[in-house]
């Protein structure tokens, strides 16, 4: 895991941590999934799927929490066809708990300014669901959530600068 902070200092303990984090794009079983996961073990950066990840200070809660926007069925061919076509498709914000961190392509942000997932949800309510590829995506509900979290604006221009390195 690499620490990228910005220029927000984390104070042990009083805030939740704030992550990105990225996976392979999900993709239609068959050659479009292997294709999309050899993009990720190549470390193709256009061709991941970007997610936030929340982890609390709370000693009580061990669990950390994962946000992404994703297409509501992102695994069927005809969805695949409308994105990549350059049509909006119906999306949904995704949660889930996790029960430890992921081994590799994360990396920390910041610290949120308040209780972390409690706002990610406040931010949720006013997420449009509308799924376009380029436009709103991924990458500007990452973009988004950390900066509603921690402040930080344009986080992943920040993170493929620092990575390319």
């Amino acid at each position: 895991m690499a620490s990228l902070l910005s220029q927000s200092t984390l104070q042990a303990g009083s805030r939740d941590e704030v992550y990105v984090g990225t996976m392979p794009l999900r993709a239609t079983k068959g050659p479009p999934q292997l294709l999309m996961s050899a993009a990720y073990s190549l470390n193709l950066w256009d061709l991941q799927h970007f997610l936030v990840i929340i982890k609390p200070s709370s000693p009580t809660l061990s669990q950390a929490t994962v946000f992404d926007f994703q297409p509501k069925d992102p695994e069927n061919i005809y969805v695949a066809l409308a994105v990549l076509s350059g049509r909006a498709v119906p999306g949904a914000v995704v949660e889930r708990k996790l029960t430890k961190l992921p081994r590799s392509k994360w990396w920390l942000i910041g610290c949120s300014k308040e209780d972390g997932v409690e706002a990610a949800h406040d931010f949720n309510k006013t997420w449009h669901t509308d799924l376009r590829i380029g436009y709103h995506d991924c990458r500007d509900y990452t973009n988004g959530l950390v900066e509603y979290l921690t402040g930080e604006k344009q986080v992943l221009k920040r993170l493929r600068r620092s990575i390319s390195r």
